[in-house]
């Protein structure tokens, strides 16, 4: 028993380590998000049965009391892994030598080809690059790619297909259902000095707007290996890429303009504690970006068919953007009515 204990309280202790490099590494917190989603993924499938090598592995901690000293190692292994990871954090200078080189060695002189939104982009692409908070949500955004397994996968959902519905929008607009609700907190720091440059509302939105879009894009053509679940699914899925490029683009960006929650970049995100950016209108915008492509899908399906409820989600994005000038300058106004306003909160500090 006391072996047992002992036992317990070195894995204790190891987690306890684990945990402290998942809040301070964002790679550590990422490879183990990525294992315990095969882990799980094998148990669900009936692939591998993980529990139960876990199960005998805990029996035999049990029954046989030598073993506590493995635990025991991997609590000193995960020490030394702390130590030393703490310790090289004590040389500031390096660290922002290594930093300032980063930075240096990156060229976006080739996004110079998108003409007046460039620097809008430009100032996204290295917003991403080097702040921890949207590098955490770009990398979650791209564990939306696999939540059609959990539909795609189940049988009953067949009969349920607003709900596929639902899930294609998911697995092509993580992007934009993450990031792009952040839209505009992510230039909170210097939003101010953004809008005293007395630059077009309408070309900061409409680069916020192609960002998406490429971000739904590259899902859309990660999401290939969806084909083996047949056509009818990948067109649902090419569907609810076009609606989220063609309407939820244009939500997400409404959306922004009643979003005026500051966002620390410069701050590193704790794993499940940061909750800096969020906001109950989040919420309420949310809804139409996933009601509405059920129900566009749902109704000419239940009057006609299948392929008649794909025609009408695709054909709905298709209007999108047969019709982006005219949603982008509707949004621009609400977006310069609440300009000052919008500053001035940005400009609190928390």
């Amino acid at each position: 028993v006391i072996s047992w204990f002992l036992s317990i309280m070195f894995l204790t202790m190891a987690i306890n380590f684990v945990n402290f490099l998942i809040n301070k590494n964002n790679t550590v917190f990422y490879l183990i998000i990525s294992a315990l989603v095969v882990l799980i993924g094998l148990e669900y499938f009936e692939i591998f049965k993980v529990s139960e090598p876990i199960g005998l592995a805990f029996n035999s901690l049990y029954n046989n009391s030598y073993l506590v000293v493995i635990p025991l190692l991997l609590m000193i292994g995960l020490y030394k892994v702390n130590f030393n990871f703490i310790r090289k954090g004590f040389y500031l200078d390096d660290t922002v030598s290594k930093k300032a080189e980063k930075i240096n060695e990156t060229d976006l002189t080739w996004m110079n080809r998108f003409g007046s939104i460039a620097p809008f982009l430009k100032n996204d692409v290295k917003l991403i690059s080097r702040n921890a908070r949207p590098k955490q949500v770009l990398m979650m955004s791209f564990f939306f790619l696999f939540y059609g397994l959990f539909f795609y996968t189940q049988p009953h959902y067949k009969n349920m297909p607003a709900f596929l519905a639902l899930a294609s929008i998911f697995v092509t607009g993580g992007f934009l259902l993450s990031f792009g609700q952040l839209v505009p907190s992510w230039d909170s720091e210097y939003y101010k000095l953004l809008m005293s440059q007395n630059i077009p509302y309408k070309k900061y939105l409409e680069s916020k707007w192609y960002l998406m879009v490429v971000a739904v894009a590259v899902s859309f053509i990660l999401s290939t290996p969806y084909l083996y679940f047949g056509w009818k699914i990948f067109g649902m899925i090419a569907a609810g890429a076009l609606f989220n490029i063609g309407l939820n683009t244009f939500i997400t960006l409404f959306g922004g303009a009643l979003n005026r929650v500051p966002i620390e970049l410069n701050v590193k995100a704790k794993a499940f504690s940061n909750t800096n950016g969020f906001n109950p209108t989040q919420m309420l915008i949310a809804l139409p970006k996933l009601a509405l492509p059920m129900i566009l899908f749902y109704i000419p399906y239940k009057l006609f068919n299948f392929e008649a409820g794909l025609v009408v989600l695709a054909s709905s994005g298709v209007l999108g953007i047969v019709f982006k000038n005219f949603f982008l300058n509707k949004i621009e106004g609400i977006y310069q009515k609440g300009k000052y306003k919008t500053i001035a909160v940005f400009a609190e500090k928390k």
